[in-house]
């Protein structure tokens, strides 16, 4: 398989120098760049300290991939093109169907299969991190399902918002740099973000960032270019099925990587993306990970995870009501969930559980917003989630990390007045997003009298304009009459109308296993007899307490 390494080193405050004799993409900043879906396939990290990397999965593609901290993420997407030069061109979110699955039941790391809606090729890649380096592992096999793979060219379009941000827009907020390193004698294509202030000051951890992107055999043709101008690999594939313009740098805007993958020498190939303060400890880290051997990685990868585990408290060997194979199933559940809160700690701040390493609607949030360059959403620390983690972590006996989540709750997200913030960044300090403290028990009279005096200002419906099209967790309360008829139930089809009465809908609501309607209701009487039966009375009794009046039927 081929595996793509992403290095990010450390590096100066000062902006990438830019080559005199390099071509530079003309068209830059690019369109306004988005962060990726909350919707994730797949998550992992190394059980360990030493490789401050964890990547992400979405729409059957890398997303979010974080580095050096868990609330810094510094990839949108990375993912696949196929052609075969002259009358097709594929894009893996776009094209293609996929699956996920499990390499180890426990262990965080996965492998997606992805298969062209043509029915012409299929592409399996497993994802893992290299548990000594700051990288991110692809090993990858492309199938032919149709012809043979010198019909094929294969790409890996890379789309960078490399510490927190991706510029782009008007505002171009947080622009990446691109960037084509040969210092280990093949083209590596580097991008980086080296700025580090932002509208979280209170983030005093930020450093620059660098990735880099390489492979198990050099690429054919590398470029950079800005998201949606005629220098986007993509932009170009899809006119023409090749890459018809070649850039050596792009510099400042919504940075976009395209690269040519050698399938002449074989169709199993690794990708690796390293990670780095610097230039060169970027590309460093990913020549040293293609450097392993790839069974190797998974194997070390998987032990660590597995010597977690056999710290953590044993479920019985059996259950009553449970087979064999059930129960099996449920021992690996345990272990996988036990594993992600785990997964979900920072390896800086030891005891900064985030609430998840995702970010509800990141697709419709901007990257790119001059005044809003560190996006930390849910890869924060909210009090009321870590006391969460902390439960499953009491509970299956993971006593280091409890006590870790205890001394970061009181040493240092506590204020100084008792309360907690919502949510902190990962030293503890007010996030820029936070807002009304937590377990502020001694203000809650208070607030509630507030409350009930504004909203005694206006009426209900009075309320819901107000509310309608914003984002808040507000809704009206309904009368029975009302209910059937809101916008919103009418939408999720909450209610449906038999026999010209409303009822409930089924409920729980499968895509695939559609529940039966609910039958009309039925008049007073009409189940006297059957009831009556079902109590053992006999026909002749039945007539005769309905001849006297005791039961009615309909």
């Amino acid at each position: 398989m081929v595996a793509i390494l992403l290095a990010v080193p450390a590096s100066a405050l000062a902006m990438p120098p830019a080559s005199p004799t390099a071509s530079a993409a003309p068209d830059g900043p690019g369109a306004l760049a988005y962060f990726d879906l909350a919707r994730k396939d797949c998550l992992g990290t190394a059980r360990n300290t030493t490789s401050k990397v964890w990547f992400t999965l979405a729409d059957g593609v890398l997303s979010d991939v974080y580095y050096p901290t868990i609330d810094n993420t510094n990839v949108k997407t990375l993912q696949f093109l196929v052609t075969d030069g002259s009358t097709f061109t594929d894009l893996q979110t776009r094209d293609t169907t996929y699956t996920v699955q499990a390499l180890d039941a426990r262990a965080l790391d996965c492998r997606v299969t992805t298969t062209a809606r043509s029915g012409k090729y299929r592409i399996v890649t497993d994802y893992l991190t290299d548990p000594d380096r700051n990288s991110v592992v692809l090993q990858v096999r492309f199938v032919p399902l149709q012809g043979e793979l010198s019909n094929y060219k294969l790409y890996v379009r890379y789309d960078p918002t490399v510490n927190g941000n991706g510029g782009g827009g008007a505002g171009n907020g947080g622009g990446d740099w691109g960037a084509v390193d040969t210092s280990t004698s093949h083209a590596v294509l580097v991008a980086s973000d080296p700025l580090t202030l932002t509208n979280a000051a209170n983030r005093t951890y930020a450093v620059p960032v660098y990735t880099a992107l390489d492979a198990s055999r050099p690429f054919r043709q590398v470029t950079n270019g800005f998201a949606g101008t005629a220098s986007d690999g993509l932009a170009q594939l899809d006119a023409s099925h090749a890459l018809t313009a070649l850039y050596d740098q792009a510099s400042n805007g919504n940075l976009v990587q395209t690269a040519q993958v050698d399938l002449s020498r074989g169709a199993n190939f690794s990708l690796v993306l390293g990670f780095g303060a610097t230039r060169s400890e970027a590309v460093g880290a990913a020549r040293a990970t293609l450097a392993a051997k790839p069974n190797d990685l998974v194997k070390k990868y998987e032990a660590d995870w597995q010597a977690y585990d056999a710290t953590l408290a044993a479920p019985p060997s059996q259950f009553n009501g449970a087979s064999g194979s059930q129960w099996k199933a449920l021992v690996d559940e345990y272990y996988l969930s036990a594993n992600v809160v785990k997964a979900s700690e920072d390896k800086t701040f030891l005891g900064a559980i985030v609430a998840s390493l995702a970010s509800p609607w990141g697709q419709a949030v901007s990257a790119g917003d001059p005044n809003n360059l560190f996006f930390g959403s849910y890869r924060e620390v909210f009090a009321r989630d870590l006391y969460e983690a902390w439960t499953g972590l009491y509970a299956d006996d993971d006593w280091q990390t409890a006590r870790d989540a205890v001394n970061f709750l009181f040493n240092r997200q506590q204020q100084p007045d008792g309360s907690m913030p919502r949510n902190s960044l990962l030293n503890g300090k007010v996030a820029p997003d936070s807002f009304g403290a937590q377990l502020d028990l001694a203000s809650w009279p208070a607030q509630k009298e507030v409350l009930a005096r504004v909203f005694r200002e206006k009426t209900r419906d009075e309320w819901d304009a107000i509310f309608e099209g914003t984002d808040a967790c507000v809704a009206p309360v309904l009368s029975m009459a009302e209910a059937p008829t809101h916008p919103h139930n009418a939408a999720r089809g909450s209610f449906v109308n038999v026999g010209g009465a409303w009822q409930a809908a089924p409920t729980p609501r499968f895509s695939r296993t559609a529940p039966s309607a609910p039958e009309p209701m039925k008049d007073i009487g009409a189940d006297t007899r059957s009831v009556l039966a079902d109590y053992g009375f006999e026909p002749a009794e039945v007539e005769a307490l309905l001849a006297s009046g005791a039961v009615a039927v309909s």
